[in-house]
């Protein structure tokens, strides 16, 4: 399993957990915004596999983390490439963690294979556009079949989850939104994410992008949950 690195704790992406973060480089979309660029583009993990983390170091330190952690969360880049994940993922639950995965949801079939499982507790899955908008927005082809297919396992799965999407104002409008609302209908939470800019994004452009403001978001959420049936509507 490649480990481009490790988050030794957070309190805000495992709802109710402490947990640490395990990122995985390489991902199939090129989101202007991202700003993990160093772990996504090909040439640029190249010049920084020396600095992974072996798997060994990594399980060391969660031995030294029991009673501590509550559980891992495993993001990226997109960890579904990873073709050792599901035995990584077990490896992690002979620890007795809870896990949290956070995918894109293009490929299917491993999620599917990871739920049916029960190999994780929790499922992130980003919902990057309306799907007439989703290769304006994440650079490359996609087959939104599988999108929307991943979309409608996960929600009716008896996993808990959440949907969110990643707000770059000049990309999605607020009837974009209300799209991506259309296609979630009845999902029991979905959060949108304020794009917060820096240098590092991977579209160097992007630094000068915005994104709504709370009283936008408010009222987006606001809108979405009454018209698509949203148990959990909110920005963060």
């Amino acid at each position: 399993m490649l480990i481009s690195g490790v988050q030794k704790f957070t309190l805000l992406d495992f709802p109710l957990k402490t947990a640490c973060i395990v990122f995985t480089p390489g991902c199939n979309f090129r989101c202007p915004y991202c700003y993990n660029s160093d772990f996504v583009v090909p040439e640029k993990i190249e010049k920084i596999k020396d600095i992974f983390i072996p798997e060994d170091i990594f399980f060391n330190f969660l031995k030294t983390r029991i009673g501590f952690l509550d559980g891992v969360v495993i993001s990226g880049g997109e960890p579904t490439l990873q073709i050792d994940l599901i035995e990584f993922i077990k490896k992690i639950k002979d620890f007795n963690y809870k896990i949290k995965l956070d995918t894109n949801g293009t490929n299917f079939e491993v999620v599917k294979k990871i739920i049916d499982e029960k190999l994780i507790d929790y499922i992130a899955m980003d919902i990057k556009a309306p799907i007439e908008k989703y290769k304006d927005v994440v650079s490359v082809k996609v087959d939104t079949n599988i999108i929307l297919k991943t979309i409608e396992f996960i929600k009716n799965s008896n996993i808990n989850y959440e949907f969110r999407t990643t707000v770059v104002k000049e990309q999605l409008s607020i009837e974009d939104l209300n799209g991506i609302g259309r296609i979630i209908s009845g999902a029991n939470k979905y959060y949108l994410q304020k794009f917060r800019n820096n240098n590092e994004t991977l579209n160097v452009e992007f630094k000068d992008k915005t994104t709504y403001s709370d009283l936008e978001f408010k009222d987006i959420c606001s809108y979405i949950k009454n018209n698509f049936n949203i148990g959990v509507c909110d920005f963060r």
